[in-house]
């Protein structure tokens, strides 16, 4: 944790580089789990990570549990069109639940609300014809309008290139930063350099 927020690496699969990225000042190791992504894990590593997170898209209970055996991630993210009732069902089973929302207006905040008191996080990614890692930014002024009570962690292309926009945007419910693709030398393989760049300056 960086001045009081979290450091989310998300898109990991080799055991050295979590390590690493851990080393780094990394609090969270992300393991994507949706058949689609070039960065979709299938084997746990070897090194298993202090603090993970299994994400998905549309993926019923059991197949997160399945994989919960499999891989031990204590955090649960959502990146699909789930509804409420799994949010509450995760975090009632403990764990530790993010719900992903795709953000372009304030329209899009107002989705946010009927998930309130079943997710620990929300995460605000850039809405894009694909199901998040479109490696671009959003407005982010559109999150002044977000009232709600849920802490969330900001998403969506954030860089190197990033930092002196991310130390004049503040909001009192900003709990954190998920990275992932701006840091890659390949699908699923971080640049070590890069990271321990952007967490020793933000």
């Amino acid at each position: 944790m960086k001045n009081g927020k979290l450091i989310k690496v998300c898109g990991m699969t080799r055991a050295e580089n979590i390590r690493e990225a851990e080393a780094a000042g990394a609090d969270l190791i992300g393991f994507i789990f949706y058949p689609k992504s070039p960065r979709r894990i299938s084997t746990p590593p070897s090194y298993r990570p202090k603090k993970a997170v299994g994400v998905f898209v549309d993926a019923a209970y059991d197949e997160i549990m399945v994989q919960q055996l499999r891989f031990g991630f204590e955090y649960v993210q959502l990146h699909g069109k789930e509804k409420p009732f799994l949010c509450g069902e995760l975090r009632e089973t403990g764990f530790t639940v993010i719900k992903a929302f795709s953000i372009s207006s304030k329209e899009d905040l107002k989705g946010t609300e009927e998930y309130e008191g079943c997710c620990d996080f929300f995460l605000f990614d850039t809405k894009c014809g694909s199901v998040g890692g479109s490696g671009e930014q959003f407005d982010w002024s559109i999150l002044k309008s977000y009232n709600g009570k849920t802490p969330f962690l900001l998403s969506g292309g954030l860089g190197i290139e990033s930092l002196d926009k991310l130390r004049e945007f503040s909001h009192p419910k900003l709990a954190g930063y998920d990275l992932n693709s701006k840091f890659e030398t390949a699908p699923g393989l971080k640049d070590i350099n890069k990271l321990e760049e952007f967490i020793n300056k933000i």
